[in-house]
Order: structure tokens, then C-alpha cells, then sequence
């Protein structure tokens, strides 16, 4: 069964998802779609705006066969350890192609990037610094785009594993805000939050509509007390904490009296914001160096949902040396405490039936989506 692979957060799934899921299938000839797909926190060190299990069923509602979740420890880090945690699923998987998305579009031009020695969380650092680039990267922007950066983390990871990288142009960048039939995330997202018209951009519209949104800023007077309270050598033990980034964190939220302001404050040269959302995702998590540093090789492929199409493939899976965990049980341990963990925070700002909901959901495991006739 020949598969390809998409990495995805779904935050929310949408027509330009639905677009990509179908010239993966068309340009990599599979008979087989998996989605690796971010679980309740994703890569900006946000809150998804809809739990995993609704975005994975909506995914294989529109194309995917399987969804397997990146672990938190990878789907919340910069984009080249995002990138890698995903390649590696995607080996353990099997894939023979990998999909995503670029606002260049440009397979030659993206791979003479990763071809260079540069980690790609800091090219614009090393841009601003005046470090020579190859030809390619003037044929981009002068700011490199996510999805490019994205782009050039997939292409690193892939080396020497011979799984075909795929890229298809976006038709809307990552930031646009514009709406219509086709609309990146974030426009959706800010459209949502400021209960604009959704403008038919989603086949999820009525179930945002009908949510609960854990929306960043719910979390932040605990963030806020957890910072202020907390002894300076806790703060350093903290997963992606370096660098006396605690020192700036405590500072802010001293003076800071909501998110909005405090993420703005805590911005610089030095910290960009999505650094910032990431360390504080790790604070109020309570992720250490320590729990990370000590957990086993990633091995297992946790499915958070399948088709009748995905069921075949899993049968032939479970023939192989794979692991493969459709049930939290059959998650490794460590990886286990920290998924229950990050899913307690993440229910914490909502209703009680809510909380119960997607937590029943984590313990009984993958979801199956009977395929459409």
C-alpha cells in the first residue's frame, strides 16, 4: 500500500487543507493519506481551538485515512524539532512521500537551503547577522515565510531516508487575514475571536460556532500566579527555559495585567513572540529538562483515528515491527504522563461536561470515521 504523508495542526481544518489533501493523493499516486497531526497545543505554544479528536475525525471526514498525533514534546517546540519529531513518525510509518505546503513552492530552490548547515529556527537571525545564503533564498523573500521555514525543517529531516518530499504553493499565506471559501487558519481563528462571519472558509464552521474556545488568554492568570510564585531555580528546570529567559517572564508579569499586554511587553530583538508562547506553554504544563531529557526513544505510533481504509493499513502495521497504540494504554509511560498532563491544562479553562468529554476521549482511545459511500 503505497502512503503519503501530511503534517498538520487542523486549528482549525479547512478548504485549503481539504485542497492539499487531495494533490497529495494526486501528485504521490497513494492509495493511502496520513496526517501527523499536533494534539491539543500546537507549534505557535497555543491552545488548538478545537480539541485533537474533533479536528482528526473532521480530517478523515475530508480525505485522510489515518491521524497520528505528534507528541506535545515536539508539536510545541521551534519549527525543526517539530519538523523532525513528525519525519520520524512518518519513518516509523512507512511513508514513501511526505506533502506540505510552501509559499514558494519551489522544491530546487528549498532544498539548496537545507543543503546548508543553517538550523532554519534562526534564519532570520543569521540573515539580520549578514550570513551569506545560497542563490535560492534570494529567489524567495526577504523574509523567509513559516511554511518555507516549515519547509526547509521537512527537507533536513528527510535526508537519507528516502521518503519524497512533495511541496505544494500555498494559495494564502500564513498570516492573511483575509477571508473566504479559501482562508489560511489564522484568518479563521482571529475571524472566530472576534465573532466576525466565518464566511463558509471551514467544514468545521457549526462546531466552532457551538464550541467552547480555550482561547490563550483564559490561561494567563495562572500563568501569572505560576510565574510570580514560583522560586527562580523551579523556573530554570523548566523545559525551553535558557538564557534567563525567566528573569524577562517575571518581570512582565509583574507589571502585566492580561495576555495581550504581557505577550507584547515580553517581545524583543532578543525574544520573538513565539519563543515566548513556548516557554510559557512549558510553565504552565509543568514540563522540566529533566522529564524530557529521560524520556525513551520514540517508537510508537499513537492513532487517534482511522478509516475502513486506515483499518486495512493498521492490520498490515501490526504485521510488521511496529508499534502501534489505537488504545492510551499501549502509549510508553512517559510519553503517557505528559500527553494526560498537557490535556488536564488544556480542559482546565472549560465547563465541566466539556472536561469529562475530551478526557473520556484521551483514555478510550482511537476514534473510528466509517469511510464515505
Amino acid at each position: 500500500m503505497k502512503t503519503c504523508g501530511i503534517v498538520a495542526e487542523y486549528n482549525p481544518f479547512h478548504y485549503g487543507h481539504k485542497w492539499q489533501i487531495e494533490q497529495a493523493r494526486k501528485l504521490s499516486g497513494a492509495d493511502l493519506i496520513i496526517a501527523v497531526m499536533s494534539g491539543n497545543f500546537v507549534q505557535r505554544g497555543e491552545p488548538a481551538v478545537l480539541d485533537k479528536w474533533k479536528r482528526a475525525e473532521c480530517a478523515l471526514r475530508n480525505g485522510v485515512d489515518v491521524v497520528i498525533e505528534l507528541p506535545y514534546i515536539y508539536a510545541t517546540q521551534s519549527a525543526s524539532h517539530f519538523a523532525r519529531g513528525a519525519v520520524e513518525l512518518l519513518k516509523l510509518a512507512g511513508a514513501d512521500a511526505i506533502c506540505f505546503g510552501s509559499e514558494c513552492g519551489n522544491l530546487e530552490n528549498l532544498q539548496e537551503i537545507a543543503d546548508t548547515p543553517v538550523n532554519p529556527d534562526h534564519l532570520h537571525a543569521a540573515m539580520g547577522n549578514g550570513l551569506s545564503f545560497p542563490r535560492a533564498y534570494s529567489l524567495l523573500t526577504s523574509s523567509m515565510a513559516p511554511n518555507d521555514i516549515l519547509a526547509v525543517s521537512y527537507l533536513k529531516a528527510l535526508k537519507d531516508t528516502g521518503i519524497k518530499p512533495i511541496p505544494v504553493q500555498r494559495t494564502t499565506g500564513y498570516l492573511d487575514d483575509a477571508m473566504g471559501h479559501i482562508a489560511s487558519a489564522y484568518a479563521i481563528r482571529k475571524a472566530l475571536h472576534d465573532h466576525k462571519d466565518l464566511s463558509d472558509s471551514t467544514p468545521m464552521e457549526q462546531t466552532l460556532l457551538d464550541a467552547e474556545i480555550p482561547w490563550p488568554e483564559k490561561y494567563y492568570p495562572y500563568l501569572r500566579t505560576f510565574l510570580l510564585t514560583s522560586h527562580k531555580e523551579d523556573l530554570e528546570r523548566l523545559f525551553l527555559f535558557s538564557e534567563g529567559i525567566e528573569n524577562h517572564l517575571v518581570s512582565h508579569a509583574k507589571d502585566c495585567e492580561n495576555y495581550d499586554d504581557f505577550l507584547d511587553a515580553c517581545t524583543n530583538y532578543r525574544y520573538t513572540s513565539g519563543r515566548i508562547r513556548r516557554s510559557c506553554l512549558q510553565a504552565v504544563n509543568q514540563v522540566t529538562k529533566e522529564e524530557v531529557k529521560r524520556l525513551p526513544k520514540m517508537d510508537t505510533l499513537r492513532i487517534l483515528g482511522f478509516n475502513d481504509n486506515g483499518r486495512q493499513w493498521l492490520h498490515d502495521m501490526r504485521k510488521k515491527d511496529v508499534r502501534v497504540a489505537s488504545r492510551f494504554a499501549d502509549v510508553p509511560y512517559p510519553w503517557r504522563v505528559i500527553e494526560y498532563r498537557t490535556s488536564l491544562l488544556y480542559t482546565s479553562v472549560l465547563s465541566k461536561e466539556k472536561r469529562k468529554e475530551i478526557l473520556d476521549n484521551e483514555i478510550r482511545g482511537a476514534h473510528y470515521v466509517k469511510t464515505s459511500a
